[in-house]
């Protein structure tokens, strides 16, 4: 059985919808009530119906005082340069008092991110662009790192890039990830493994964490070190049934996507006491 190692958190996985434009933030306030760990959002900068999400995060973490906040998770290719997003996290999470999280994917629905202005990518690239971007971002982070930075990439290059600011704490970087390749690289750089339960193969969470302890090893790094998330709905799971993927699969944050608040008051109240008892017991 893994044991990462990691505590139990709870978070929630909103939309951010613009109609009204107030919800997603009456939403995420909720959240921090509630006493969930994050709130994060869908980001699809193609759709005229979702208030842009990185000014969304901005506006929630100034009207929130406790609760984490992340893309879940941003498309890499519609947020460019990674230099800048870089300097974006970083600076957010100073304004925040360190409650930033990068989630990343390395981009999805091809033909609405190719209209929007991005530029269309194989499987294979898109997985190389995104480890490119993960070196220039935590290059201009380490603002006491010697000299300025240097990253001369395929997709992604600095040359002579003024480092930082640094961040308020390590921001860690999560990746949503589903195939072989993208798993990979998690274990190689990332900090967190953030799939979707309801579009995940059977077995995908064993399968996916051997692909990711194996990867991270051979990077000379400690399985441990790499948080698993999951994306789950409603209703698709007892607590019985996520405690035990806490317990056997090592998955510590477990992220309710639902706008409902009827369902984050009951997920709250109930479900989050029965996972906690379940797993404390399972432990024991």
């Amino acid at each position: 059985m893994p044991d990462y190692g990691h505590p139990l958190r709870f978070a929630t996985f909103i939309g951010p919808t613009n109609s009204p434009p107030s919800r997603p933030v009456e939403l995420a306030q909720l959240s921090e009530r509630l006493g969930f760990d994050f709130v994060t959002f869908q980001d699809h900068p193609y759709q005229s119906s979702f208030l842009d999400t990185w000014t969304l995060l901005s506006w929630v973490a100034a009207r929130t005082e406790r609760i984490g906040v992340s893309g879940n998770v941003l498309n890499l290719p519609l947020r460019q340069p990674p230099a800048v997003l870089a300097r974006a996290a970083a600076s957010l999470d100073l304004l925040c008092g360190g409650r930033m999280s990068l989630g990343l994917g390395a981009g999805f629905y091809w033909d609405a991110v190719q209209a929007t202005g991005g530029r269309r990518l194989t499987p294979l690239q898109a997985v190389a662009a995104l480890s490119e971007a993960i070196d220039v971002i935590r290059g201009m982070w380490d603002a006491d790192g010697p000299g300025s930075l240097d990253v001369d990439g395929e997709f992604y290059s600095v040359h002579g890039a003024e480092r930082g600011p640094a961040p308020a704490h390590e921001i860690p970087i999560w990746l949503g990830a589903h195939k072989p390749k993208m798993q990979d690289l998690v274990g190689r750089k990332a900090n967190g493994w953030l799939p979707s339960l309801p579009v995940m193969e059977p077995g995908g969470l064993p399968k996916g964490n051997a692909i990711i302890d194996d990867a991270a090893r051979a990077a000379g790094r400690d399985p441990r070190e790499i948080t698993r998330l999951l994306n789950i709905f409603p209703g698709q799971q007892t607590p019985q049934a996520l405690a035990q993927m806490a317990v056997e699969d090592g998955v510590s944050i477990f992220i309710l996507a639902s706008d409902d608040p009827d369902v984050l008051e009951r997920f709250a109240a109930e479900t989050i006491p029965a996972v906690r008892e379940h797993v404390t017991r399972e432990r024991a």
